[in-house]
């Protein structure tokens, strides 16, 4: 069996003010490639998260958190869902995919970076690391999750 695996990333249409800087942030979701099951080996993917800042007042140095929830699992182990069945995944931010991406609790860390403020948009792009274990045996079907970006200055 071959399933159809998404998991979107949701980026609120959301703009964060301080006093020196407008900021947005745009996602891609990670889009896994199809598992088979029983006994698919581990599907890797990858996304993309988009912070964009603009200097309002002057020119200077400014820093944010980007953390993620849980979406329908919890940060141990995240869930595509497809009905009533669940294969477990979770969502990294290093390409080794041992550092859990969440909301800084637990095993949890956020990304965090320092930026020079200016009077045009800089955009900086953060690598969303997807992975679905192996050995899962669960019904084809068309699993997704949803996970929100919170980013924080």
């Amino acid at each position: 069996m071959k399933y159809l695996l998404s998991l979107s990333i949701l980026a609120l249409p959301l703009s964060a003010h301080a006093l020196l800087a407008t900021c947005t942030v745009s996602a891609t979701g990670i889009t896994f490639p199809a598992y088979t099951s029983p006994g698919g080996a581990t599907a890797d993917s990858t996304g993309d998260i988009a912070v964009t800042c603009t200097a309002t007042l002057v020119i200077g140095t400014g820093s944010y958190t980007i953390a993620l929830n849980a979406g329908s699992g919890t940060f141990v182990n995240r869930t595509l869902k497809s009905g009533a069945n669940a294969l477990t995944y979770n969502v990294y931010t290093d390409s080794a995919r041992s550092i859990v991406w969440g909301d800084g609790t637990g095993v949890t860390q956020t990304e965090s970076d320092s930026y020079l403020i200016l009077l045009t948009p800089t955009t900086r792009h953060y690598t969303p690391y997807g992975r679905i274990p192996a050995a899962q045996n669960k019904p084809a079907g068309t699993y997704t999750d949803t996970l929100t970006v919170t980013i924080t200055y």
